[in-house]
């Protein structure tokens, strides 16, 4: 007979979901499943409203990236428009950008991962939380804490609000930013140097702590795709795809993001609310890839900026072609954190990031417009049309943590069959399921949606528990 191990909720991501493990006779593992039980439906939501509601409305799907989903939505109603907006505007969104990077990824690498690597995955469930690393590792949670203060006081100075600013607008930003707040920001910039180069040099220091995990943490071939710009380097708001396969040989480069739909198909399973893109011309679920911070410097040719690129280097010679393990997720974190920063300090020092030429007007021209950036957990695609009124007739969100999702499942069951054996689960077993998963840092918040299957389950039950109707929306 079968057995079936049940992980609800997985604890330490952003959202609710379950893993479930089915075990053979023997005990082995024949499969291993992640359930994100939410249901949200935003872009049926979203049909019927003024398109330039959007950036502000889709922020609302996350309180940790609200930023990645106004910079997307943004660029699919400039679209709309049929403006391009002006070079300030562009640099005001990338600061801004660059601010949920760093407080994103601080909040995942030191939050939530953070016990994990810095107590060790064996260490005391009662004690493996932020709580216990304060206590355990005092100077990292409080690196970890100011780091993600960081990012939050960009986002706050720039918009009046830390969380849902709803400061990016079709056509650009709606309000500039003054030479205070940029001396502000500068005087910041420091800190956050000092923080990611002594969290690098930690971190690199122990990942011989970690060659099981490393080994077995999502580490198989799939391709991986992200945005370059022009010279093929790191993008996070413009660029195109480029679409790598497990050996580093580009497949698709400079794709245009508004023809996504010729690369990128989906598909929904019963047991989730949460799609599986996949590279279209491999079909289902051949055309597994991944997206997020490893997946990007896989990809591309450098960072463009001098200390980041040094650590680029660093990053891509721990394997010969594209680093596959999912557990370099962590590592590659800190060194776009470390770009971030200088793209901040490079921004701030350009004139033009304190113009008044911020936005470009215009009424709806198109019936159609795509958005696509990069979030902190990976490629994130909106896509609206509307009609002659401007209202949104249908709206599709393709989220990161879809693009990661097939990955993300066959991740957990290479981490299941590696450490689940018999009839005996330890409580260390499990968490390194949960490990994986932290790995990619999900948003399972932004990540429920639906294109087809039955939708929302409704259980009538009685007092027993025993279910006397069920039906679906």
């Amino acid at each position: 007979m079968t057995r079936t191990i049940e992980i609800k909720p997985v604890t330490r991501i952003e959202g609710h979901g379950k893993i479930t493990i089915t075990l053979d006779d023997s005990g082995s593992v024949t499969d291993a499943k992640l359930h994100v039980t939410q249901f949200r439906g935003f872009e049926k939501f979203c049909e019927g409203r003024p398109f330039y509601e959007m950036p502000s409305l889709v922020e609302r799907i996350c309180g940790i990236c609200p930023v990645s989903h106004s910079l997307a939505s943004a660029k699919a109603c400039d679209s709309i428009l049929g403006v391009r907006i002006p070079k300030p505007a562009k640099k005001l969104r990338r600061l801004l950008n660059c601010g949920e990077f760093i407080e994103s990824h601080a909040l995942s690498f030191f939050h939530l991962s953070g016990p994990d690597l810095a107590m060790g995955f064996d260490s005391d469930p009662a004690e493996r939380n932020i709580f216990g690393l304060a206590k355990k590792a005092p100077s990292i949670a409080m690196d970890g804490i100011r780091l993600r203060k960081i990012g939050q006081q960009i986002i706050e100075f720039c918009t009046g609000k830390r969380i849902h600013p709803a400061w990016v607008v079709p056509g650009g930003v709606n309000k500039p930013l003054t030479e205070e707040i940029r001396d502000s920001l500068l005087a910041i910039v420091p800190e956050g140097y000092s923080i990611i180069r002594r969290t690098l040099d930690w971190f690199k220091g122990s990942l011989e702590n970690y060659r099981e995990e490393i080994r077995s943490f999502g580490n198989f071939p799939t391709l991986f795709v992200g945005l370059v710009n022009g010279d093929g380097n790191l993008e996070h708001v413009e660029g195109n795809l480029r679409f790598i396969d497990s050996k580093g040989s580009i497949i698709l480069d400079q794709a245009n993001c508004e023809n996504y739909h010729d690369y990128i198909c989906e598909k929904t399973e019963d047991w989730s609310y949460l799609k599986s893109p996949y590279f279209k011309s491999l079909g289902y679920p051949d055309g597994i890839y991944r997206s997020g911070p490893a997946a990007r410097l896989n990809v591309c040719n450098g960072c463009g900026t001098s200390q980041a690129d040094q650590e680029w280097a660093e990053f891509r010679e721990l394997e010969r072609g594209p680093v596959l393990s999912s557990f370099y997720n962590h590592y590659a974190r800190l060194v776009e954190i470390l770009y971030c920063l200088e793209i901040v300090e490079s921004l701030l020092n350009d004139p033009d990031i304190l113009s008044p030429h911020i936005r470009s007007f215009a009424r709806n021209n198109e019936f159609e417009g795509v958005g696509v950036v990069e979030a902190p957990r990976g490629l994130l695609i909106h896509h609206y049309r509307v009609n002659d009124q401007g209202l949104i007739t249908w709206a599709n969100m393709i989220v990161a943590t879809g693009n990661n999702n097939l990955a993300m499942n066959r991740g957990i069951l290479q981490v299941a069959r590696r450490f689940i054996k018999g009839d005996k689960i330890s409580d260390h077993s499990l968490n390194r399921m949960e490990g994986l998963i932290r790995a990619f840092d999900p948003c399972l918040s932004c990540s429920t949606h639906a294109i087809s299957g039955p939708g929302l389950k409704v259980e009538l039950l009685n007092h027993e528990g025993i279910v006397l109707d069920e039906t679906f929306f």
